[in-house]
This record gives structure tokens, C-alpha cells and sequence, in this order.
């Protein structure tokens, strides 16, 4: 069994029946919440706010009980685990779902995170780019994209995409150190258009199409990157992303983006 939520919600049991779906939203919603933090307690009061938000009725705690009672008679009627598994466990002040971290999608994906961000500290960016894309393939579209979320786990997913995002940004890390600028540039551009205030995504598209010779592509991506923030904040790139810029206007007289070192004062 696995509980997949780096995309929509649904548990997979792997002996070919398709995935399950607890039937009400809220039980859904209450079981998403837990597995955002596996093996560790979610207070009532967090269930409670991530159902109700600030108004929930005079019912709350009992309704609650109630969810967490379909809940593990639903594991038991889907013969999702055995009979005699503690799955998901009361222990004030709330419940915790005790799981392996092989069973929840998230964990795996961290693991395969730190195991690439190890091999590229390590200096083996080859294996770091194999791990990163194991990584990144486990997104199958945004995070519990099926369930409503409150703001308790609206602030879950929220993390999610932060690890997403480093994940990315190390995996271009990864395909830099091999010298991949060219190949690059695909998924460089995907994620401008994904995250069109991410600077540095934008920052690594015009490095990767100047040093592949594609210097008037390069001043279009800055020009398009200087639109977006002062469009939508009324800023200027930062002073990094200039520089980059006039390293792309005069290769000659400025040291290239990517051997260009910051040196402490006075050295």
C-alpha cells in the first residue's frame, strides 16, 4: 500500500486494483492532513481549524471522532492493511497514521532529494541528476489537486512546492556541473512560465542561452523577466541578474556568468 499525494490524493494498494478514494470529502481531507505529517501527532485543534477553519460547530470534536472512526473502518473494508495493523492512532492530544516511509509518496521524495543534494556536494552530479529526476518524476500534478484543503494544509502544499522547487533548482545545478547548458534550456524555459518570479530560474535561462550562443534569445529572456517583475511588482531584476545582462551585452569585458567568483574584501 502507498498514499500518494504529490499530485491527487489516492491510495494504491499494488495488487492491481485501482486506486482508492475515501468517499467524503472531509475524511479525505482529515487523512491528507495526517500524512502531511506521518508518524507524528496532529492535535485535534489542527483537525479541528483544517475542517472548520475559525467557526467550526459546537459538534466539532465528536464529528471529528466520527471521520477518524470511517476512516479506519474504511482500511479494514477495502482490506487496505490487515486487520490486526494500528494504522491510525489516537494519542492526545490528537491522532497520528503510522506508516513506513516506503507507504507515503512524500518520503520517498525527500529521501531521493537528499540522496541527490548528497551526490552533488559529493561531486558526483551524474548520479545527483538520476536521483533528482526519480525525484521530480513522483509529482503527478499539483498536491492533493482533488481534495478541498483549509488552511492548515493549504500551508502543507505550500511546502510541498518549496521542496519541488529546490529539488528543480538542484537538478539544474546537477546538469550545469555537467556542462548541459544547451539541454537545459527546455526545461529552463518550463520553468520560467511556471514560475515567471523565480529569478533565478530566469537567471539560469539567460546563462544557459548565452553560453549555447544564443546571446539576442539570452536579452529576450531578461527583457521579458524585467516586464514580468516591474508589471506585476514595480521592480527591477536584481543586481546579479544586471550583471548578468551585461555580460551577455559585452562578453569581452566582463568575466563570464558562470566563473565569475565572489572574492571576501580585502583578498
Amino acid at each position: 500500500m502507498r498514499f500518494n499525494l504529490i499530485g491527487p490524493f489516492e491510495i494504491v494498494t499494488g495488487d492491481g486494483r485501482p486506486p482508492h478514494l475515501p468517499s467524503t470529502p472531509k475524511v479525505c481531507q482529515t487523512l491528507a492532513l495526517l500524512l502531511t505529517r506521518p508518524n507524528e501527532i496532529v492535535t485535534s485543534e489542527s483537525l479541528i481549524q483544517e475542517l472548520w477553519g475559525e467557526s467550526p460547530p459546537r459538534s466539532a470534536l465528536t464529528t471529528l471522532q466520527t471521520y477518524i472512526y470511517h476512516a479506519r473502518k474504511m482500511f479494514i473494508a477495502e482490506r487496505l492493511v490487515p486487520a490486526e495493523r494500528a494504522l491510525l492512532i489516537t494519542q492526545p492530544p490528537g491522532y497520528l497514521i503510522r506508516v513506513e516511509d516506503h507507504e507515503v509518496d512524500i518520503k520517498i521524495f525527500e529521501r531521493l532529494v537528499l540522496q541527490g543534494k548528497t551526490a552533488l556536494e559529493n561531486g558526483r552530479p551524474e548520479a545527483a541528476v538520476q536521483r533528482l529526476e526519480q525525484a521530480l518524476a513522483l509529482w503527478r500534478g499539483p498536491a492533493l489537486s482533488n481534495i478541498p484543503a483549509g488552511d492548515v494544509l493549504t500551508g502543507r502544499i505550500v511546502h510541498l512546492n518549496e521542496l519541488r522547487i529546490r529539488a528543480l533548482e538542484l537538478r539544474i545545478e546537477a546538469e550545469l556541473q555537467l556542462g548541459r547548458q544547451r539541454e537545459s534550456i527546455p526545461l529552463l524555459r518550463a520553468l520560467v512560465n511556471d514560475y515567471p518570479l523565480n529569478e533565478w530560474f530566469h537567471g539560469q535561462l539567460i546563462s544557459a542561452l548565452n553560453h549555447s550562443g544564443r546571446r539576442a534569445e539570452a536579452l529576450q529572456a531578461y527583457q521579458s523577466l524585467r516586464r514580468i517583475l516591474n508589471d506585476e511588482l514595480g521592480l527591477e531584476p536584481s543586481p546579479e541578474l544586471q550583471r548578468l545582462q551585461l555580460d551577455v551585452l559585452n562578453p569581452s569585458e566582463t568575466v563570464p556568468a558562470q566563473r565569475r567568483r565572489l572574492v571576501p574584501a580585502g583578498l
